[in-house]
């Protein structure tokens, strides 16, 4: 049955990538039993030298770092009685605006509103172009009063929490064990290229995309994994039945905090990524490179959908999100 899925599933990429709306793509199926399935087509690189699109091709995940690897970490602290959700990041960090201990309002932000970015936060902030020191830049984002305004996704919510696992395990984020398939950069095996960087002067292969999350070193807390479509399907399957994640981590990954934010997580809602035939008891995460996963809890099923949409540059349109909605109904739809 879920090599029938897959296939149908994977219609829509493989037209994608037919058309050249997107080099390469992969998609990986699991269901909550530990059946997979995986199809792919097209390229792992077209420039600077063509490179055919295999199985065991490492992406740079972006965002999806975001839930596989620090919203995990978290939960985990918090689960060894390391972090309390509730509380200020201050705990961990008590140096964060550490000129203004009175009023800063960032001394105040939790754990759980950088999860869920309910924060005043920005969005995004072109850090790298203040140097590439990553000690340096990581204490310019503690030490920076950042502008505020109403609560949007943000990049520097996890920077934030990136930093505070560090403080709290006395480890760089690359040393937290994540188990096969799944590692901060360079990965150990052949690697999937994303943008030719204008400020890098390069193609970014075996290099994280992100440049924040570069120049912090590259392994930052919004950014910096790497994983193979086996490496994220183990860790859905481990989402799936339980065997890899704690019912108190469970919990926080579904249980929506702020609008159709969990910790770390979106839930499913009209017009999302992951399509309108998923239940509303499904979890999300895309990556800007062109990454996704999502994991239906009362169908049993996740799928993930690797491409590289910004080989060789950002700046074209691509149709990711309309790719990812139509792959999502059409996972879905099979699965029945």
């Amino acid at each position: 049955m879920i090599e029938g899925v897959a296939e149908k599933g994977f219609a829509a990429a493989k037209d994608a990538v037919a058309s050249g709306q997107i080099p390469g793509a992969t998609l990986g199926i699991v269901g909550a039993d530990g059946q997979r399935a995986v199809r792919l087509c097209g390229m792992a690189a077209l420039v600077p030298d063509a490179e055919p699109l295999t199985q065991d091709h490492w992406f740079d995940l972006a965002s999806v770092s975001k839930v596989i690897a620090t919203t995990t970490m978290i939960l985990t602290l918090a689960d060894e009685g390391r972090v309390d959700l509730d509380r200020p990041l201050t705990d961990a960090i008590p140096d964060l605006r550490q000129y203004d201990v009175a009023g800063a309002a960032e001394r105040k932000l939790s754990f759980r509103d950088c999860l869920a970015h309910r924060t005043f936060l920005p969005a995004v902030e072109p850090i790298y172009t203040y140097g590439d020191d990553p000690d340096r830049l990581k204490a310019f984002l503690l030490q920076r009063e950042w502008k505020q305004g109403p609560p949007v996704y943000s990049d520097i919510n996890f920077m934030l929490l990136g930093i505070a696992i560090e403080r709290i395990t006395g480890r760089p984020l690359s040393g937290w064990p994540l188990g096969p398939g799944l590692a901060y950069g360079p990965p150990p095996g052949p690697v999937v290229a994303t943008e030719f960087c204008r400020w890098r002067g390069r193609v970014m292969k075996g290099e994280v995309h992100d440049e924040n999350a570069w120049a912090l070193g590259g392994a930052a807390g919004h950014a910096g994994l790497f994983g193979t479509v086996s490496g994220v399907l183990a860790y859905a399957q481990g989402v799936l039945d339980g065997s890899g994640a704690s019912p108190a981590t469970l919990d926080a990954i579904r249980t929506p905090v702020e609008g159709d934010r969990t910790c770390g997580w979106e839930r499913r809602f009209a017009g999302w990524r992951g399509g309108d035939a998923c239940s509303f008891e499904t979890i999300g995460h895309t990556g800007f490179t062109g990454t996704g996963l999502w994991i239906d809890f009362d169908r049993g099923v996740a799928w993930t959908l690797l491409t590289n949409r910004v080989h060789p540059t950002r700046h074209r349109e691509t149709g990711i999100d309309l790719l990812r909605q139509e792959t999502g109904n059409a996972v879905i739809k099979a699965w029945g």
